[in-house]
């Protein structure tokens, strides 16, 4: 496990959009976008009320159950290739149990994105997974952005 260093951490908190990848046990990847909050060395998302067949059944769920290596991109694409950029994220992911970290990563989440704010999310119907950052790369087309 390692720190975000601060270039990486400006990155992560002017974004509002990720990519996470997740594979099972077979190495199947699947790969959706998320929203996220992140604290130390760790990016958050949570499973909210969006429709979604059940919360619990979900594959980004099932796969980190059964391999908790996971990866998170988040990126900038311009048609302009000298503002592109990335940090991409290794890590492993987990469920959160305890009850103040899921509370106050929650607060962070709704401060972040104004729509979590109406929605009941808690602990037993909404599961909210930490991303532990194990390595991390940043890459800019143009250094210094």
């Amino acid at each position: 496990m390692s720190s975000f260093t601060p270039k990486e951490r400006a990155f992560i908190d002017r974004h509002r959009v990720a990519r996470l990848a997740t594979s099972d046990l077979h190495g199947a990847p699947h790969v959706i976008p998320i929203v996220y909050a992140s604290e130390d060395d760790a990016v958050y998302f949570i499973v909210d009320d969006k429709p979604k067949r059940t919360h619990l059944g979900l594959k980004r769920l099932r796969n980190i159950e059964q391999n908790s290596r996971v990866a998170l991109l988040i990126d900038d694409y311009d048609e302009d290739w000298t503002s592109l950029a990335y940090l991409l994220i290794h890590g492993r992911a987990a469920v959160v149990a305890d009850r103040e970290e899921y509370a106050r990563v929650l607060s962070a989440l709704r401060a972040r994105y104004p729509q979590y704010r109406p929605m009941r999310l808690a602990t037993d119907s909404h599961p909210m997974v930490r991303i532990t950052r194990e390595r991390g790369r940043l890459w800019q087309a143009t250094p210094e952005r």
